[in-house]
């Protein structure tokens, strides 16, 4: 029962202790898996250079030259079922993570950071605990809400809340 549906969507992700704080408003697929799972896809905007670590010189911010667009786009990949979610980011050899959340479960979170050897790249991984995940709307998905720590070893990196909201 694989349906499809062009949709826009707006994806946030905000931190409750931090100053972490975006918002992405574009066009996604969802695709019904069956009743209560759906896949949504979307191609995120692409960054910057200077949005993702390299902080430009005082020369590179009067140039745009120095603030360059990756050329190839970023996959946002969704798996939702009102019990679980999976969010994979791919794309442009840039930062690609995958997280998985369950509500009342410890799960994985796990970065790729880009690498210009060629050795093989291992990911950073991080625990996140899912206090809460909702998932709202039939039968096709309006609001997914899903609020989490994320953690390394003993130390916590920050409560989060992810958004989702499916236009129909």
């Amino acid at each position: 029962m694989l349906t499809h549906h062009r949709k826009p969507v707006c994806l946030s992700l905000i931190s409750t202790d931090l100053p972490v704080w975006s918002v992405m408003e574009t066009a996604a697929t969802l695709y019904q898996k069956d009743t209560q799972r759906f896949h949504l896809l979307l191609t995120a905007p692409p960054l910057r250079n200077s949005e993702v670590g390299n902080f430009p010189s005082q020369n590179e911010i009067s140039q745009e030259s120095g603030n360059t667009t990756p050329s190839s786009p970023r996959l946002l990949w969704l798996e939702i079922s009102p019990y679980r979610v999976i969010m994979t980011m791919q794309g442009n050899s840039e930062l690609s993570y995958r997280h998985f959340w369950e509500q009342g479960v410890y799960g994985v979170s796990r970065y790729w950071l880009p690498t210009e050897s060629l050795q093989t790249n291992h990911p950073i991984r991080l625990r996140n605990f899912t206090r809460s995940l909702t998932l709202s709307g039939h039968p096709l998905p309006e609001n997914l809400r899903v609020e989490y720590e994320l953690w390394a070893g003993k130390l916590q990196f920050g409560s989060y809340i992810l958004s989702l909201e499916i236009h129909h």
